[in-house]
């Protein structure tokens, strides 16, 4: 990752691969039987609109986290995601049928128009202080899981946070505008919960990386200008990474769309360790690793509208030009240019895989 020496082989590394996508492999290939995709989240959301303590792990939790890193582990990669355990608050969806191969019947989308704090009245009895968890007893139980040689990657959110669920885009965006200070208000109050999280996870010697998702862009320029970002979205971004390299850990950031006009910022300010998402529509991943791959680590890439679409032959020929243009000089890790949907066919996601482990360098 951080360019000190040049692989022997390809690594793989995921953000996250859809339960729908493990279950058919994992019953078809591996001869494991899932356990029940139980909704623990929703659980834990009655526990808190109760005001009850709302635990960080609970005993159902325990065979999905174990089926997680038994997959991982019999695919072949070196690191397992996992999220950053916060008391889940009630939030605004839309739900519709879920078409995708996989199918999981319902699929969610986020609310665009308001979310659950629109002003000031809202924002002062949102019960901020009962978000962070004593997450002892979940990673205490996550470091008696991991294979020896493997690592977790945490994964939060703030700027999706905020956009998505706490704002709502239309209303962040608007606020922007009509009363910033919220907006800002709203960022560092949450910003300050994922870093006591982070701080939490990074003492435990399972957890190898901070993985940050935050999309920030779309296909032709960050959702608001770099200015914004900068004052409040980039400032956490480095107490994070200064966080993870305290402890000795690297510090990922993945983020859809087009946000190459703050990518100085995330390497030579932020320094990240890392970047993942890519779409050939806006910068094919070979490209960015020629411009910035001699500074911070490139992972995944292969586009998730090709993975999902495309035939076998031509998927198998698109992942080996990947890697015969990302490989050489070392700091690429296979993988999606997203995640690993339930939407792809499991044939793909195989295939992708088995072009890693067959490559070699060209002499």
């Amino acid at each position: 990752m951080l360019g000190k020496q040049i692989p022997e082989k390809v690594h793989f590394i995921e953000l996250g691969v859809d339960y729908e996508m493990m279950k058919f492999i994992s019953e078809g290939l591996i001869g494991v039987k899932p356990p029940e995709n139980i909704n623990v989240g929703e659980r834990k959301k009655e526990l808190f609109v109760e005001g009850k303590d709302v635990p960080a792990l609970l005993n159902e939790e325990k065979p999905l986290l174990k089926f997680r890193v038994k997959f991982y582990y019999s695919m072949g990669y070196d690191c397992v995601p996992v999220g950053l355990p916060l008391a889940p608050f009630p939030t605004k969806h839309r739900k519709t049928k879920d078409t995708a191969i996989l199918s999981r019947g319902i699929r969610t989308w986020v609310e665009e128009e308001a979310g659950i704090i629109t002003n000031w009245d809202e924002f002062e009895s949102f019960p901020w202080d009962r978000i962070n968890l004593d997450v002892t007893e979940y990673f205490e139980f996550l470091s008696e899981i991991i294979p020896e040689g493997m690592k977790f990657m945490v994964t939060s959110t703030l700027y999706e946070m905020v956009g998505e669920q706490l704002m709502g885009w239309k209303c962040m965006f608007y606020k922007l505008f009509t009363d910033p200070d919220l907006v800002k208000a709203v960022f560092d109050k949450w910003g300050e919960i994922i870093y006591r999280g982070y701080a939490d996870a990074v003492k435990y010697d399972c957890v190898g990386a901070i993985f940050h998702c935050d999309d920030m862009g779309y296909k032709k320029g960050t959702m608001i200008r770099p200015d914004i970002l900068r004052k409040i979205e980039i400032p956490w971004l480095k107490k994070y990474a200064s966080l993870a390299h305290d402890h000795g850990k690297l510090f990922l950031l993945h983020s859809c769309g087009n946000i190459y006009s703050i990518m100085e910022d995330l390497i030579e300010d932020v320094k990240i360790d890392g970047f993942h998402s890519f779409q050939d529509v806006i910068m094919p991943v070979w490209e960015f690793k020629e411009k910035y791959g001699d500074r911070v680590g490139v992972l995944g890439g292969i586009d998730v509208d090709k993975l999902a679409r495309y035939d076998v032959e031509s998927l198998r020929k698109y992942v080996r030009t990947v890697l015969d243009r990302c490989m050489p000089g070392g700091r690429y890790f296979l993988g999606s240019g997203n995640t690993v949907t339930n939407y792809v066919p499991p044939k793909n996601y195989l295939v992708m895989l088995e072009e890693g482990l067959r490559w070699k360098p060209k002499i």
